[in-house]
């Protein structure tokens, strides 16, 4: 199994050094997370908390995840990338292609891409897309990625996106990966279809274990069983080499965590004592397993 430091709601500047400390503790990639904008009221609850509110506030820090991997990139030269996830919903796939695509040559094709439809009615309507058929729209996004980035001369004629023949120049030397999340059926459906890996928020561990096992099904299902799949979790209730040993065993390829919050270190602590969460974490968990 491997491991993702996750460096969601850090202060901006302490990323590339803990994009330095990840790769020497061994960790194999860095989650990014991605929030466009706080809007002061939303129109609907968020989905991964018991009472549907947001547990950031207007004043934490977010920086873009394209923006983050190619700057944590340049000072590395092992650990991955992948957004944790990314809202796609609200995205033009093209112009989007156009900043995967240059991220991941930038990186040497350490960089996937994890998708989520996205939950806030604002963000789309702001961005000037649309809420209602966001399902079918991130269908066609997807594909429209996948079709770009691949390279060489593509055009597309779907529902919602439409172009002619165009190229982008460098495209990626190797598939970009694209995790799927989502937790409902149209979710795992999604990502059991066309996704190289399908990706969790915060989750029990019979949900997990409960969500996968249904994943294997919908991959069978769809003729994909015997393909490469991630499964990459955020476990709320299994921590310690036991807890890791019990989520790889249930399937779990990729365990994300934030060994900071674990020592009680707060998200906008000190970057040492973050530093130092990640070296013991490394020395406890990652060396025995």
């Amino acid at each position: 199994m491997k491991f993702t430091c996750a460096v969601a709601m850090s202060p901006i500047e302490q990323l590339p050094e803990l994009a330095r400390t990840a790769e020497e503790c061994g960790f194999a990639s860095i989650a990014l997370p991605d929030s466009l904008f706080f809007s002061e009221q939303v129109s609907a609850d968020y989905p991964y908390t018991p009472d549907g509110s947001r547990f950031w506030t207007e004043d934490t820090p977010w920086v873009d995840p394209m923006v983050a991997a190619a700057a944590m990139g340049a000072v590395t030269s092992r650990i991955g990338f992948y957004t944790q996830v990314l809202k796609l919903g609200s995205r033009n796939p093209v112009l989007l292609a156009r900043q995967v695509g240059s991220v991941a040559v930038l990186t040497g094709n350490r960089f996937g891409l994890g998708v989520g439809l996205g939950w806030s009615p604002e963000e789309f309507e702001w961005c000037g897309t649309s809420y209602v058929d966001r399902g079918p729209r991130g269908d066609e996004a997807i594909e429209v990625l996948k079709l770009i980035l691949g390279g060489g001369m593509v055009e597309y004629h779907g529902e919602h996106y439409r172009f002619g023949k165009l190229r982008m120049s460098p495209a990626p030397t190797k598939p970009v990966p694209i995790y799927v999340g989502g937790h409902s059926g149209p979710g795992l459906r999604r990502a059991a279809r066309i996704g190289d890996g399908w990706t969790s928020a915060m989750m029990t561990f019979a949900d997990l274990k409960t969500t996968i096992a249904r994943l294997a099904e919908l991959r069978a299902g769809y003729g994909r069983a015997a393909e490469p799949f991630e499964i990459q979790s955020v476990c709320i209730d299994r921590f310690g080499l036991e807890g890791y040993r019990e989520l790889a065993s249930i399937g779990v390829t990729d365990a994300i965590t934030m060994p900071w919050v674990l020592d009680g270190v707060p998200f906008d602590g000190p970057l040492s004592a973050k530093q130092d969460s990640m070296r013991k974490f490394a020395e406890t968990i990652i060396a025995k397993l």
